[in-house]
């Protein structure tokens, strides 16, 4: 069973999909989006081809661990993921995860225009590897 790992934004979704065995993440897309019912139609989409049995939805809390406005947005599209394709959904502590992923795109080297488009999926990887590391 793979397991997608997600990190919403409000404007882009990153998206990482486990191996079959669950054991590595890797980045596969960048959904944008403007309808986030469009975004949960093209999400329906990669766990059908992947095969996927379980989500894993970044949660940006705040650095002292309470909930604001970006983590209810997480919240509130986990519960729609969960109820628009009747997967597991389980939240991740995602605190520092897109900063991480741009730490090391520009050590790295990567321009600031590739960056970009690499980084959420980057997030998405990095959200997934702490959830396999959980487990």
């Amino acid at each position: 069973m793979r397991i997608l790992g997600l990190d919403p934004g409000e404007k882009r979704i990153g998206v990482a999909v486990t191996d079959p065995l669950g054991i590595t993440a890797q980045g596969i897309d960048v959904i944008n989006y403007t309808d986030l019912k469009e975004a949960v139609g093209k999400i329906s989409e990669i766990c059908t081809r992947y095969e996927v049995g379980k989500i894993v939805v970044g949660n940006p809390l705040n650095m002292n661990g309470s909930k604001g406005f970006q983590s209810e947005n997480a919240i509130q599209f986990a519960d729609q993921l969960k109820e628009e394709l009747g997967l597991p959904v389980v939240m991740v502590d995602e605190r520092l995860t897109s900063i991480s992923a741009d730490k090391a795109l520009v050590s790295g080297g990567v321009s600031r225009k590739n960056r970009r488009e690499v980084k959420d999926k980057l997030a998405a990887a990095l959200i997934l590897e702490q959830y396999l590391a959980s487990q």
